[in-house]
């Protein structure tokens, strides 16, 4: 028999992966979800079908009736609040799988926390946007003790994702570090396309010339990223994919770590989080990564926004 299944958090991620975990994942009972707006829930239930999921009145009744608790929030201080609530229950022989981008410190503060109550924790960042999500074609990035982590496999590839990188018995944070770490190369990509889009359309070269160059050299999320600045979509779009407040949440965990690392410099990165930081007063809640181009572009003497 199939474990129960639980899915806390229904963001721009986590909808899809529960998606697929419903169509996919082989499950026999519905998929219980939880998110802090009800009707969010309510919405993406109805949206599911009849008898494919549960919509659970708070985070205890999801962790009770749960053998598998996959968490997908937005930062640290939501995962650790919600995992102080499940532990108020009898939670001895539940798994606790953790999909959100958290610092590697909480990480492995988490898998202590949560073991003292006789529970386990896997952390299972992912990478990939939320069309990938949609698409079940994440790159799963486990760490825990490798038990722990063979039950949550059957979840991963072929469901969620494309494939796994399994850190199997190494300390947890090893998996939230190394997402950490690749956001960096997702944050300074960004920064690249802007810059050389802003200098493209001063230099007279046009973005429409250097977006040809893009898609013959780097097919896949370069060329998807220039697309949406060329479209303006980096500041027409009214719910960001990489919202500015996370984006600048992954860089200062990185800044974080890189100090705590004996002063490693991450200048491409520095630059970028000051642009974020011109993202969010010029969009507010609005900004997005690739708003970065319109930073670039206003501190290049253009206007932030490139579409009449």
């Amino acid at each position: 028999m199939a474990p129960q299944l639980s899915w806390i958090g229904l963001g721009n991620m986590g909808r899809g992966m529960c998606v697929n975990l419903v169509e996919k994942g082989k499950l026999d009972k519905p998929l219980i979800i939880f998110n802090r707006t009800t009707k969010r829930a309510e919405d993406f239930s109805a949206k599911l079908g009849a008898g494919k999921s549960e919509v659970a009145s708070s985070i205890g009744d999801a962790v009770k009736s749960s053998d598998i608790i996959f968490i997908c929030l937005g930062d640290d201080k939501a995962v650790n609040e919600t995992i102080d609530t499940a532990l108020k229950e009898d939670v001895k022989g539940k798994l606790f799988v953790d999909c959100s981008t958290v610092h590697p410190e909480t990480s492995n503060a988490l898998a202590k926390t949560i073991g003292a109550k006789g529970a386990e924790f896997v952390a299972m960042p992912v990478f990939g946007a939320p069309a990938m999500a949609e698409a079940g074609s994440l790159i799963c990035v486990l760490a825990g003790p490798g038990s722990s982590i063979n039950k949550v496999k059957p979840y991963t590839t072929g469901v969620i994702g494309r494939a796994n990188i399994d850190y199997s018995d190494q300390e947890p944070g090893q998996a939230t570090l190394l997402k950490i770490i690749g956001n960096t190369f997702v944050i300074n990509m960004v920064e690249s396309l802007g810059e050389g889009h802003t200098l493209a359309e001063r230099s007279g070269l046009g973005s429409e010339n250097l977006h040809k160059w893009i898609e013959t050299m780097f097919p896949g999320p370069y060329t998807a990223y220039s697309s949406r600045m060329m479209a303006g979509d980096y500041y027409k779009r009214d719910e960001p994919l990489f919202g500015v407040d996370l984006a600048r949440k992954d860089a200062g965990h990185a800044l974080d770590l890189a100090k705590k690392s004996g002063g490693v410099k991450l200048g491409a990165l520095e630059i970028a989080d000051k642009h974020l930081v011109e993202v969010k007063k010029h969009l507010g809640a609005k900004g997005d990564l690739p708003s970065i181009y319109g930073a670039v572009r206003k501190e290049s003497g253009l206007k932030f926004e490139n579409k009449d």
